[in-house]
């Protein structure tokens, strides 16, 4: 054989080995995508569960189960298969839940159920529209409320009450309080959530600290400290304020978070419970 052939068969052989190469790492490369993608996806839902639970779960939970009287469930099997139909998305999920984290959301899709954070009811957290997230940081948010859509369960939105509720009139008699009553609808509420979660949660803690008593004679220590500007006489006067108008006094260093329509959505019982639960935190 001469050399030219030899050079030749080299040569072939040296083709036929790189067509098998580019043939095999073509098969592994949808794989190798598929499983790049798939720990790109894992790295973004694990920033945005963090970042979930720093700008969004005071209002929507830690869980995103919803607060009532406050903001409506995220990890919710209704939010994932009624939702864009109810708002008219034709776009994807994930592009709907990052269009509503950047640009937040001017009134409630829902007030009587949900109002907000009142006016807007959901600030916009997107640099674009003045908040404080990057766009891969909204696109990290919204990658992990929708990992929930696969396990989601149906959470049971709470009906208003019938008949007459309690209204924005501190000073009206109410029927006697049951402490026990009064704090299983605190729980149910989620107000536990901002007001005993200790420094880190989003109100007044209630409990008693190395500074202040407990919320039960907090409460008329408040209404006596120069800087009150609140209607309240009394103590009880006082928390029943706090609930159905609570922007009308705030604790420094404190945000007014409270949900709106508490005056409309409980009763005279519910806030006799509620004020007897509170007064009994000392």
């Amino acid at each position: 054989m001469s050399r030219t052939q030899i050079q030749i068969f080299l040569f072939i052989i040296a083709v036929v080995i790189m067509t098998i190469i580019v043939f095999v790492y073509g098969l592994q490369e949808e794989e190798r995508m598929e499983t790049f993608e798939s720990g790109h996806r894992a790295a973004a839902i694990e920033v945005g569960a963090d970042l979930f639970d720093t700008y969004c779960s005071r209002c929507h939970g830690k869980q995103g189960l919803g607060i009532q009287g406050l903001c409506p469930p995220l990890n919710d099997r209704n939010f994932f298969d009624s939702r864009m139909d109810e708002v008219g998305w034709n776009g994807s999920m994930e592009d709907y839940i990052a269009s509503t984290v950047s640009g937040g959301r001017i009134s409630s899709t829902r007030p009587q159920l949900y109002p907000g954070q009142g006016v807007p009811s959901m600030p916009s957290f997107g640099e674009q529209s003045g908040g404080p997230l990057r766009e891969d940081q909204v696109r990290a948010i919204a990658a992990f409320i929708v990992n929930w859509e696969e396990t989601a369960t149906l959470v049971t939105v709470p009906t208003p009450p019938a008949g007459p509720t309690v209204g924005t009139d501190i000073t009206k008699e109410l029927p006697d309080g049951d402490v026990q009553s009064g704090e299983a609808l605190t729980v149910s509420l989620g107000c536990t959530a901002c007001h005993l979660a200790g420094e880190s949660g989003a109100g007044p803690d209630w409990l008693a600290s190395d500074e202040l008593p407990g919320i039960g004679d907090r409460a008329a220590l408040r209404i006596e400290q120069d800087g009150y500007n609140g209607a309240a006489t009394t103590p009880e006067e006082y928390i029943f304020e706090s609930i159905v108008l609570p922007a009308d006094y705030l604790v420094s260093g404190y945000e007014n978070l409270m949900p709106g329509n508490y005056a409309s959505t409980l009763t005279d019982q519910d806030m006799a419970d509620m004020i007897a639960y509170l007064l009994s935190i000392r």
